[in-house]
């Protein structure tokens, strides 16, 4: 192993209470054995062997220590002095190409946090399946002529953005212009995200939206 750091939310500023705790990615070194999904399959049995629960989920291991929820992302290096990595997508039975600082450059440039936290919370109260980084691009699409600081203003075109322009938008990972993002979802998971939107836009109060 290179090194273990967190990656994710708490990386770029826009983590939750009500989210995943950490996220730990685990850098492999470009020279480590066996397939993508061999090593994936190693941490999940090694987090089970340790006493603890493991949730395959697609490029991470998700656990739980004391009462703290843990999503363990396993890369390997595909050399070694870039900070390229190999994952392994479980959902797909493939491989994907990443870079996580170019993702949490992304992020934390935007400007965006604010409103991709209180997304994220929105997301979390109506229980809906939206990955995070996919989540996060997203707001930063639905904000790109919008004012930086007008919280209230800048949700709520978020929420009209998503109720009637997201299903039909294509996100690529800035790191890899194969990996298409907008993909880790299929239409109907996109539709009950679309149709939520659309119902908290019609709310008239926020305890309704983001109680």
């Amino acid at each position: 192993m290179v090194k273990a750091e967190f990656s994710g939310s708490m990386s770029k500023g826009t983590a939750i209470s009500l989210g995943t705790d950490a996220d730990i990615f685990i850098s492999l070194s470009s020279t480590t054995p066996g397939t993508l999904q061999e090593i994936y399959n190693s941490l999940n049995n090694a987090v089970v062997q340790s006493g603890y629960p493991a949730r395959k989920q697609n490029v991470s291991i998700g656990t739980t220590v004391n009462g703290h929820k843990i999503d363990l992302v396993p890369g390997r290096r595909q050399d070694q002095y870039s900070n390229n990595h190999s994952l392994y997508r479980s959902k797909a039975g493939s491989w994907t190409k990443t870079n996580i600082n170019t993702h949490i450059n992304k992020v934390t440039s935007s400007k965006r946090t604010d409103e991709i936290k209180l997304t994220k919370i929105w997301r979390e109260l109506h229980g809906l399946n939206f990955p995070s980084f996919y989540l996060e691009l997203a707001v930063i699409d639905a904000l790109k002529h919008s004012r930086v600081g007008d919280l209230s203003s800048n949700f709520w075109k978020v929420l009209g953005f998503l109720k009637d322009d997201f299903i039909s938008k294509r996100y690529v990972d800035p790191a890899n212009t194969n990996n298409v993002i907008s993909d880790d979802l299929n239409l109907q998971e996109k539709r009950a995200i679309a149709a939520k939107a659309s119902e908290s836009r019609s709310q008239s109060n926020w305890n309704r939206i983001v109680w």
